[in-house]
């Protein structure tokens, strides 16, 4: 039998950005006001000063930021997180990233391999594709967050 591939939020980032830019956040913007949102909004302008009218249009975010803040998860992650709680846990790295373009903060974990130690406040990072979790039949899928340039 084949493991499935499966995002654990459908809509919210894509592996294919439309522009040839590889593994992309997804958000959508409003044509009156240009405001942009994440996660998406397909219903109206969240944007208190939108003079209204506006279409949403689906747009592919920024691939890089920079490290806005940074902790360690010292407990299990709720769902859609999961955590069997006969297995082993380790803490996670958990980063708020001000994204380059769109000036929005956006939560992620760290990548594999990348601990508080690697990082830094203004520190440059990229979105990248990861596995969240996987069994004998699906592998959910999540954005991470990593150094540009990789861990020193």
């Amino acid at each position: 039998m084949a493991r499935t591939r499966t995002p654990v939020a459908s809509g919210w980032f894509t592996e294919n950005a439309p522009d040839g830019g590889g593994f992309r956040l997804l958000g959508t913007r409003c044509s009156a006001c240009t405001a942009v949102f994440f996660p998406r909004e397909d219903a109206y302008c969240r944007n208190p000063r939108c003079p209204g009218g506006g279409e949403l249009a689906e747009v592919p975010l920024s691939p890089r930021g920079r490290v806005w803040s940074y902790t360690d998860g010292r407990y299990r992650p709720p769902a859609p997180y999961v955590s069997d709680p006969a297995e082993p846990w380790e803490p996670y790295t958990l980063l708020a990233v001000e994204l380059e373009a769109e000036g929005m903060v956006v939560l992620g974990q760290a990548a594999p391999g990348v601990g508080l130690a690697d990082l830094a406040v203004g520190m440059e990072v990229e979105v990248v594709g990861g596995v969240l979790n996987e069994d004998a039949e699906t592998t959910w899928t999540t954005w991470l967050f990593r150094p540009v340039g990789g861990v020193a």
